[in-house]
């Protein structure tokens, strides 16, 4: 049985992705029998290159994504090249890591509140310049979406730098760093000329999974992104929402045309890859060594801190809004403080919160169920899983949710589950899984074998081994994993709202629903409660096995970091 869990696993990851796409391609050519689509047509595309300011949104989608991208990985490969080792690196670490469960959503909204004509650093700048109102300045949903690349930079920093984490000690990097010192090369070049060559390959897909995801934004496009037009995917989620059903052709052509924008990123951010691995093998035998690197070494340290620094602030002032009475510009704080919005919408947050973890869950569950066969599978058999299973547990997070959710939501229908909240699960699991997988395959692989070895020798059989031996020794491991796989299934915006067809309000749907309200204590205690359970998860991940093991030093000490 447990030889065939990792097969179920793929089919369960490009199953959804597959029927999907083959669900919005087909309606992109006008065939979509149950609304009248039977036979193959070009009008759906038709329509699409009709539509004002599609080139604009394509532009956006595109270059916005790509910049984002690789302001994010210069980020966090600089700060790694000029820090590891030393101790603002694990301070930085241990701010970046619960960043990581943030929502986009509510960091998008956090730096809205920043940033806005209205916000907390225009407010600080009129106490010096003497503003009495708002400088009229479209920061937020400004024509180049500036703003939407600094929110995407802020979340992104996290992930890549936790993924990159992972790949250090895979490429030795602590005697690489002591080799190239020896030989007189600065801490950066030294880093860039030795180590990165051999840890970018490790991080390479979820480079390219950011920069999908980035690609094809939608939660936060609504917050931050220009709107007329607005990127290419949102605009496909209003054809989508539009009560004219005649639209779901046009919008799956444009669907179809997202997809072939992130595949162009794609294959731009692999050219780009080509480029710098030539120049960057005239570079690392030039023999300069730039021990001189006072300078960049400081400017990284100052762009991961700002980027972290704004999505702690960002959360800052979503309490405050959250619980802020009258407010005026340019007060820094409110004049009076005040739980009457709180106790409003106590009921509508409790349903949206029982909604989150009905859906959120099983799909936790299941995803940790179906990762640890695979695992342990992986340890019986002797073959850890290869680069083309890798690559398709990773494809739901390279192909573009917008690109195959409408394919989805009718291939649902067609098994009878629209609209249900096995459809929903199912959809969420299709992104819990991959997240999951990446947490804790490393630990799981980590594990010193004599530990199961022993237990063989002594007589235990294999599946003994796996629950009284390796899983108790993978506690805070598996937590970990669970509570990732939650903060992916809180965060959730588009599999929600498109497969659940609205009839399931989750704490992000609401708060990306009153983006467009503009009422800013109702987006604070909202935004709020999307960190609620996922910094929840992160805490028991740490109480438990502190609890379980408070009498166990040594099982202690193996669920620590």
């Amino acid at each position: 049985m447990l030889r065939f869990i990792p097969i179920l696993t793929i089919v369960l990851m490009i199953g959804p992705v597959s029927a999907g796409l083959i669900g919005t391609i087909l309606p992109a050519f006008g065939i979509l029998p149950a609304l009248g689509g039977t036979t193959p047509s070009l009008e759906p595309w038709h329509a699409l290159v009709v539509q004002p300011g599609l080139g604009a949104s394509i532009r956006l989608s595109l270059v916005n994504g790509l910049i984002a991208t690789f302001v994010s990985v210069a980020i966090v490969m600089l700060f790694c090249a000029a820090w590891q080792g030393t101790r603002t690196f694990h301070a930085l670490q241990r701010i970046l890591s619960p960043i990581l469960s943030v929502p986009h959503a509510t960091a998008a909204f956090g730096l809205a509140f920043l940033i806005a004509p209205s916000g907390w650093f225009v407010r600080v700048v009129a106490q010096f310049t003497g503003w009495d109102r708002p400088p009229d300045v479209a920061i937020i949903h400004d024509p180049w979406g500036i703003a939407l690349i600094a929110g995407l930079v802020a979340k992104e920093i996290p992930f890549l730098f936790l993924m990159t984490l992972s790949a250090l000690p895979q490429a030795d990097t602590d005697r690489t760093a002591q080799v190239t010192a020896s030989l007189g090369y600065g801490r950066v070049a030294g880093w860039f000329k030795a180590t990165l060559p051999r840890i970018y390959p490790q991080i390479r897909l979820p480079v390219l999974a950011v920069l999908a995801y980035s690609t094809s934004v939608v939660d936060v496009a609504i917050i931050l992104a220009p709107t007329t037009p607005a990127p290419l995917a949102v605009r496909i989620l209003g054809w989508l929402s539009d009560p004219d059903l005649a639209l779901r052709f046009m919008a799956s052509s444009a669907a179809a045309l997202q997809l072939l924008i992130v595949i162009a990123a794609m294959a731009i951010w692999i050219a780009g890859e080509r480029l710098v691995a030539v120049i960057g093998a005239r570079w690392a035998i030039d023999g300069q060594r730039f021990k001189q690197d006072g300078a960049v070494r400081g400017v990284s340290a100052v762009m991961a801190l700002v980027a972290a620094g704004t999505v702690v602030l960002g959360l800052v002032v979503l309490l405050v809004w959250s619980v802020a009475g009258f407010w005026a510009f340019p007060d820094l704080l409110p004049r009076g403080f005040s739980l009457r919005v709180w106790a409003r919408e106590l009921d509508a947050i409790g349903n949206s919160l029982t909604t989150t973890l009905l859906i959120g869950i099983p799909a936790v569950v299941i995803a940790v169920t179906l990762v640890l066969a695979c695992l342990e599978n992986e340890v019986r058999t002797g073959k850890p899983a290869g680069r083309r299973a890798m690559f398709l547990i990773y494809l739901p997070l390279l192909v573009p949710q917008i690109s195959f959710m409408f394919g989805l939501q009718v291939f649902f229908s067609l098994l009878g589950l629209e609209r249900t909240l096995v459809s929903v699960v199912l959809g969420h699991l299709v992104f819990v899984a991959p997240y999951v997988f990446l947490s804790l395959s490393e630990p799981f692989r980590a594990l010193d074998p004599r530990y199961g070895q022993t237990a063989l020798c002594l007589g235990a059989s294999p599946t003994r081994v796996f629950w009284q031996v390796r899983l108790p020794l993978l506690t805070r491991a598996v937590l970990t994993a669970a509570a990732v796989g939650l903060a992916v299934t809180v965060g959730q915006y588009l599999p929600t709202l498109l497969i659940g067809a609205g009839r399931f309000a989750t704490v992000t749907t609401e708060a990306v629903a009153l983006a467009s309200g503009g009422d800013r204590r109702m987006i604070g205690i909202y935004g709020l409660f999307q960190m609620v359970l996922p910094f929840a998860g992160f805490a028991l991940a740490l109480l438990i096995p502190a609890v379980l093991f408070r009498h166990r030093r040594g099982m202690g000490a193996q669920n620590k970091g």
